[in-house]
């Protein structure tokens, strides 16, 4: 997906730029300690199956070999400062993680291109293994090794229902099991041949440090926000909550339900059936989603509390706020790069990047800082560079906006 700007996006942190400058000061440098810390990477759309053009002085390089030099920068960061910027942190320690996020599309679609197949899920997932979850070595405060959390990607989903171009195999389930399993630990535990998509869903919450973490199924749909009433309740309207899907908040039409006669997966209406719901806007994938956003920004004004949101699906780094297609809500939005798949940095490796983010649990101030963890190809174990960043308050922002 081409970055296009969007009328309903703007600049992130606008809305409180009054309450940052009252508790920071401006351009100050904001101390912060361990004790009222939560810290995480964020990173999404791994791709395993597929190639680089260009990575460190080789070509066609296969996801394996890129996502483990990625990791190998992450399980560094702790020993390293952060950036004099203003954020939270600025010029200290780095220090403990208290977990990682990977967003979906851990497996490319087994597409079958040129006649030769992608490798199938099963592979992808074996390779992933190695490289994020026996790989990672971060610790958190604890000094217990940082947890990782996954929410599933479209092409991950794909492989277990199917698609509308040719897969080999036509259907692989166990990234989507993998996943099911790690995140919701079901008794007994989901296989390949057990799965069921339409039923087991990535729906799960985790507190740390006074934050509300919400992990979804690739958008929420209708199915997510009835979870989500049903989990909220039992949260203070004064604890902050953040969300973490594959999509941004402007869905992707392809993605609903086929609204169009067998509602199936097919060569002509092009549909990947991976939400809950069919698309109401209209009858074909080029048809916008403001119906569906319009539903989960009414969602957001019942929830003031829910003031973050991390996605990845089409790639860059990206800090925006969301403000719905009735401008009724701010929502604090983060887009991430892709190890693979990013819109500027799959053509330029200097660009490749993850994020590191901060939460303040006293002031419920958050920085999200950008990781340039490729910035010197020639030199791999040159210093990490710093890109962008971005402080933001996570307090309930007012019940509407305009």
């Amino acid at each position: 997906m081409t970055p296009q700007p969007s009328r309903r996006k703007r600049p992130i942190g606008l809305a409180w730029l009054a309450v940052f400058a009252m508790l920071v000061g401006w351009g100050a440098v904001v101390p912060i300690g361990q004790s009222n810390r939560v810290q995480f990477v964020f990173t999404s759309d791994a791709h395993y199956g597929i190639t680089r053009s260009a990575f460190r002085g080789a070509v066609n390089v296969d996801a394996h070999v890129v996502n483990a030099a990625m990791i190998a920068r992450i399980n560094g960061l702790s020993g390293l400062s952060f950036p004099r910027d203003g954020g939270l942190g600025a010029g200290q320690s780095i220090g403990p993680l208290d977990f990682l996020v990977e967003a979906g599309d851990i497996a490319n679609r087994e597409e079958v291109v040129d006649t030769r197949p992608i490798q199938t899920a099963t592979a992808s997932w074996r390779q992933f293994q190695t490289d994020y979850i026996d790989g990672l070595t971060v610790t958190d405060q604890a000094g217990h090794k940082a947890p990782l959390y996954i929410v599933p990607g479209n092409h991950d989903a794909s492989n277990a229902v199917g698609f509308y171009r040719a897969m080999s195999p036509p259907i692989d389930k166990t990234v989507m099991a993998e996943i099911f399993n790690r995140m919701m630990a079901p008794r007994p535990l989901k296989t390949a041949s057990t799965y069921d998509y339409d039923k087991d869903k990535v729906l799960f919450a985790r507190n740390h440090g006074g934050i509300h973490f919400l992990f979804l199924t690739v958008w929420p749909d209708s199915r997510a926000r009835t979870w989500m009433e049903s989990d909220l309740p039992h949260v203070s309207s004064s604890t902050p909550v953040v969300v973490f899907a594959h999509d941004q908040p402007e869905a992707d039409a392809k993605h609903f339900r086929n609204p169009n006669r067998k509602h199936d997966v097919n060569d002509t209406d092009r549909f990947e059936n991976l939400l809950s719901d069919e698309l109401a806007d209209g009858t074909t994938i080029n048809a916008s989603t403001v119906i569906e956003q319009a539903a989960f920004e009414t969602f957001l004004t019942r929830h003031p509390n829910v003031t973050a949101y991390f996605h990845g699906n089409s790639n860059w780094n990206q800090f925006y706020d969301w403000i719905g297609p009735g401008h009724g809500v701010v929502l604090h939005t983060f887009r991430v790069d892709s190890p693979m798949k990013g819109a500027f940095s799959s053509n330029d490796e200097t660009k490749l990047s993850f994020q590191i983010v901060t939460i303040d649990t006293t002031t419920r101030l958050m920085t999200v800082r950008e990781c340039l963890w490729n910035a010197n190809p020639r030199n791999p174990m040159a210093p990490l560079a710093w890109g962008a960043s971005t402080t933001v308050a996570l307090q309930p922002r007012p019940a509407s906006h305009s």
